[in-house]
Formats: C-alpha cells, sequence, structure tokens
C-alpha cells in the first residue's frame, strides 16, 4: 500500500457523494487509501478489495505466528520424530 498524499486523499464526505465514481476510480489507478472525513474528522477509510485482501491474509499469518510463539513458550511442541510418527499413523505419509 502506497502513502497517503495528504492534499489528494482525503475527501470530506459531501465532495466523496458527489465525486464517488471519480475518487473509486483514483482509489484502484493509485492504489492508496482515501480517507472520508465528516464534520473535519476522519470518518472512514476506503481500501481496494485487494488491499482489504492483503490486510486480512496479512493479520491471519500474524496471529498464527503469535499462537505458535505462545505454544513454544508453553512447551506446547513435539519433536520432527513424534511428528513423523504421527502423519505416518494418520495418513499413512513417510
Amino acid at each position: 500500500m502506497k502513502s497517503i498524499q495528504i492534499s489528494e486523499d482525503i475527501f470530506p464526505l459531501g465532495q466523496f457523494k458527489t465525486h464517488a465514481s471519480r475518487v473509486l476510480r483514483n482509489l484502484h489507478e493509485k492504489n492508496r487509501p482515501i480517507i472520508i472525513t465528516q464534520n473535519g474528522k476522519p470518518a472512514a477509510v476506503l481500501l481496494t478489495p485487494e488491499e482489504f485482501d492483503r490486510l486480512s491474509k496479512q493479520e491471519q499469518f500474524v496471529a498464527a505466528v503469535k499462537e505458535g510463539l505462545q505454544d513454544v513458550k508453553a512447551g506446547n511442541i513435539i519433536s520432527d520424530e513424534e511428528l513423523s510418527t504421527t502423519l505416518r499413523e494418520e495418513f499413512g505419509i513417510s
């Protein structure tokens, strides 16, 4: 995701409503998030669907890594040999 350009990527709600098609087209062309303000304060952030998916996958990956690190700290681990034995027994994998 590219950095927000303050002069180009922040729109008051009224301006967004009036120029929604243009704003959405620019969103895809520039691949930068759009900030929508209401009463002068940030109210929403628009992202492309692809960027949303990327961020969601990244969040899932980070959560999985954290869970793995917590398992290591808690001692919830098995050796490679134990894993191989379990896989062989469950799935017939060598």
